[in-house]
């Protein structure tokens, strides 16, 4: 089975192609009287969350960029109907629930029709993956889920095919996800994999990678996957020198926020809510920033260094979360941060997070291969590499959708360079923190040793000392962090001391 089983390319479709339902036959004439033609009614809330899918699919956005300013627009409109709080949760779990359960749904369909699903328009496949996920993904009802999906498909599709995707989702709604993917899952014995791939909605090349990374049996890959499909909590920072955990705690409903279950700068808020209409938030005080993020920042700054501790790197830092923190606990010692980051766009957002920074730090557009300072010139420096992001799927379902096997092979020599860039840049004595969004062994492991190797004057320092409390951190001297162990991104560091 493929990944996606005979899904279309990611582009718009012809206007035709949504095919017919399996053991569909054409409608015949009955001779009955037409009824009169009712013009569809607009959901506001489910034509936003076909919107947000279309800019996913069409653009290649990101659900969290693309939902947000459609969420403000819907709000600020005026109408009999105000678009209110309970309105934006379901468009949101709408978008973000069929975008994780999409290699899923799409099974699902692709059993429900007599052709190949890439023969479907991308816009019919959206409206019909929408409605699949309210019949097997939410309280629903199911007569509500098929009339409003076929409202739907009559606002943004037309009559036509409203009726192809109201053939397709009263079969759908025949059975419950259980009963489907029984019917769509090879079973576990035959294709393990496959098995996993489908009952979990991960493309299989990535069920494999995280497998591998993971290591161990079943349980530990089906909590992993399961753990990537689940809705995370925003996870906020209190940035070191400018408030606490504390503070932020208790500028917050005590019902709805938890202190971090790692960092001690971490609020968790358990509620949901919009971490931008906080007055710490909106005053840069605190931000939005993953619990695994701050525990590699927090290492990199316990990491034990031979002499001076005055000059910090963070040589890919946007958007700026990481320095941050950094140029925080740098002020707190008297050292000061360089934050580097090569787009210019990306580098104006690291100097928002760092505006109001308690001592001095710079901000500098710069290529992290080509650096402009000198080799040796800092006593710690970061480097969070670009990567596939397979540690953030919780976070950006879309990508796992995205990605492909052959962007690993695009990523791996600019890692080996910005790593190699960081050992130039650290004085003998000093530290590097290697870090990636990514638990795959292709962009983990492999890059540090094959760095090392050639390098040779390097050692790894054992990280999980340096995230004191955190569990399974697994055998060292590298920390693989994961969602379903940690309730954090699956960030990964490994951190090396210069000896020559």
């Amino acid at each position: 089975m493929n990944d996606q089983p005979n899904r279309r390319p990611r582009t718009q479709g012809k206007s035709g192609g949504q095919g017919k339902p399996a053991s569909q036959g054409r409608p015949g004439n009955s001779g009955k009287p037409h009824k009169p033609y009712r013009r569809p009614q607009k959901d506001p809330v489910r034509f936003l969350a076909f919107e947000a899918l279309r800019a996913v699919d069409e653009r290649d956005a990101y659900a969290n960029l693309v939902l947000p300013p459609l969420l403000r627009k819907a709000r600020e409109q005026e109408g009999p109907e105000k678009f209110d709080a309970r309105d934006a949760a379901l468009a949101t779990e709408l978008v973000y629930g069929t975008l994780r359960r999409q290699g899923t749904y799409d099974a699902i369909v692709a059993a429900c029709i007599d052709r190949p699903l890439r023969e479907v328009d991308p816009p019919v496949l959206d409206v019909l993956n929408l409605g699949v996920h309210q019949l097997l993904g939410t309280r629903i009802p199911s007569h509500a889920a098929v009339s409003a999906s076929v409202e739907l498909a009559r606002v943004v599709l037309g009559d036509g095919r409203a009726k192809f995707v109201n053939a397709v989702l009263r079969k759908v709604a025949r059975d419950d996800l259980d009963g489907w993917l029984e019917k769509v899952a090879p079973p576990y014995d035959e294709d393990p994999e496959d098995h996993l791939a489908v009952v979990h909605s991960h493309p299989r090349w990535v069920v494999s990678s995280l497998w591998d990374s993971l290591g161990g049996g079943r349980a530990g890959i089906e909590d992993l996957l399961e753990a990537d499909n689940e809705r995370p909590e925003v996870t906020l920072v209190a940035r070191p020198g400018r408030s606490t955990a504390a503070e932020l705690l208790d500028s917050l409903d005590p019902d709805s926020a938890l202190l971090g279950r790692w960092s001690p700068y971490a609020v968790r808020l358990t509620e949901g809510g919009e971490p931008g209409s906080l007055e710490l938030v909106r005053e840069g005080r605190a931000g939005v920033q993953d619990e695994g993020s701050q525990l590699v920042a927090l290492a990199l700054a316990n990491a034990p260094v031979e002499g001076s501790d005055t000059k910090w790197l963070d040589g890919c830092a946007g958007p700026g979360g990481k320095a941050a923190m950094l140029a925080g606990l740098a002020a707190e010692r008297g050292a000061v941060l360089l934050a580097a980051e090569k787009q210019p766009h990306r580098a104006r957002l690291v100097g928002q997070a760092l505006a109001g920074n308690p001592g001095p730090y710079q901000v500098v557009a710069a290529d992290g291969t080509r650096p402009p300072w000198r080799p040796g010139s800092f006593d710690r420096v970061l480097m969070d590499v670009p990567c596939t992001g397979l540690g953030a799927l919780r976070r950006r379902p879309e990508a796992r959708w995205r990605r492909r096997p052959e962007d690993l092979e695009g990523f791996a020599p600019l890692q080996r360079a910005l790593l190699r860039t960081a050992l130039e840049s650290v004085r003998v004595g000093g530290v590097v923190g290697y870090a990636t969004c990514s638990p795959h062994l292709a962009e983990t492991r492999a890059v540090v040793d094959d760095v090392l190797k050639q390098w040779g004057d390097a050692e790894l320092v054992d990280a999980r000392d340096l995230m004191p409390g955190v569990p399974a951190l697994g055998d060292g001297p590298d920390v693989q962090l994961w969602p379903h162990l940690h309730g954090t991104d699956a960030m990964y560091l490994a951190v090396i001391r210069r000896t020559g």
